[in-house]
């Protein structure tokens, strides 16, 4: 396959125009695969900061045994606060107590949570096989929206009719994205963006420009917020800058909502690619710096509670350790998940709940005298 490999200066970037559709107007993007080239020190600066806080996560992970334990925590905030920026109200805790546990008008929250988790994780697992492209793209779209609110928007479909962000109608629409007539077109250029190795563009740079195409292209009916956030993480350890899916960026972006909007506006309205990339690389920088001060705090916890407090327990320690190994991945549980955990009989588990409360490891959370629910709050407080 041939790639383009022409080059624009970002400061001469284009972001497309207003076209005309029945009694409104649309924005239809520019393409974007060719090599974009900068004179801004700024930008030289932060991508080295970036570069190098995303090296450190990477072999910080690399050094922590069984990252993927904790990083089952990092998926689970992320699809809490990236759900949540769409209106979900579901908590970190809710998300990972049992559909049956969850109050009857929060399932649909909880379930949108839970949708974000799954569709991720077989995202990472399609990587395995498929290259990140708009078959993966839309497959992960219909997992997100499977059997929740947006199940009637077409799941796994790019739109076959318009759609608008923000307002009541397309009359008072906030901004409107391209018609759907123009979507093959755009979608195959962002696609050979994602894929183009011809580009001589550094990848935190190319996410950063890939992630404004898909949210100004916004391709689904519903769902493309979360869908392109999530798109981040699939770039990053698509081309190899993460081994692990350990860096998330909708948490950044939730405590600086005004912004990020505003600097998506701006590339729309001022052609002001620059002033994105900026921000963008700033959010990998903190992320980054975050999630590396967090794997920290996880394993001083692991060691200390191990150390002062669970070697105490005698003959119990052994099976006790194993259920904290446990419980950083699944940090609430019932009693019964305790034994499915330990293999202990349900006095035994119930014995060693107890302990673990007793030590302030674990606290119930109901105030039931039956179907109690734990938590490891120490933990899920780092989150």
């Amino acid at each position: 396959m041939l790639y383009s490999i022409s080059t624009m200066d970002i400061k001469d970037f284009n972001s497309g125009k207003f076209q005309k559709g029945f009694k409104y107007q649309y924005f239809l993007p520019e393409r974007v695969n060719h090599t974009f080239i900068w004179t801004d020190a700024a930008v030289n600066e932060l991508l080295e900061k970036a570069s190098l806080k995303v090296g450190e996560l990477n072999s910080f992970s690399r050094l922590i045994p069984d990252t993927d334990m904790f990083i089952i925590m990092h998926i689970f905030k992320e699809a809490v606060v990236s759900s949540r920026i769409e209106g979900t109200q579901t908590n970190i805790e809710e998300a990972f107590i049992s559909e049956k546990e969850i109050d009857p008008e929060k399932r649909d929250d909880w379930k949108e949570v839970n949708n974000y988790v799954e569709a991720l994780n077989q995202a990472i697992k399609d990587l395995e096989s498929l290259p990140l492209s708009n078959r993966l793209i839309k497959n992960t779209h219909k997992t997100l929206l499977s059997s929740v609110r947006g199940e009637h928007k077409s799941p796994g479909e790019f739109r076959k009719s318009q759609n608008w962000i923000g307002g009541a109608s397309l009359a008072d629409a906030v901004f409107i994205p391209p018609s759907h007539t123009e979507l093959p077109d755009l979608l195959s250029d962002f696609e050979l963006f994602l894929n183009n190795h011809e580009l001589k563009i550094p990848n935190l740079i190319k996410i950063a420009i890939a992630h404004y195409q898909f949210e100004t292209i916004h391709p689904f009916l519903d769902g493309n917020g979360r869908i392109g956030r999530l798109l981040i993480t699939l770039f990053l350890v698509s081309s190899g800058i993460l081994e692990k899916p350990i860096l998330y960026l909708s948490d950044f972006f939730e405590k600086n909502k005004t912004l990020y909007y505003d600097n998506l506006t701006f590339v729309r309205t001022k052609n002001d690619l620059l002033q994105w990339i900026k921000f963008f690389l700033t959010g990998v920088i903190q992320t980054a710096e975050t999630s590396v001060t967090t794997l920290q705090k996880i394993i001083e916890l692991k060691n200390s509670l191990e150390r002062d407090k669970l070697l105490l327990l005698g003959k119990r320690s052994k099976s006790a350790i194993e259920l904290l190994h446990k419980l950083f991945a699944k940090p609430v549980v019932t009693i019964k998940d305790v034994q499915q955990m330990t293999g202990l009989s349900p006095k035994a588990a119930s014995g060693m709940v107890q302990a673990f409360m007793d030590q302030n490891i674990l606290i119930e959370t109901t105030g039931y005298q039956r179907n109690r629910v734990f938590i490891f709050n120490e933990y899920i407080k780092m989150f």
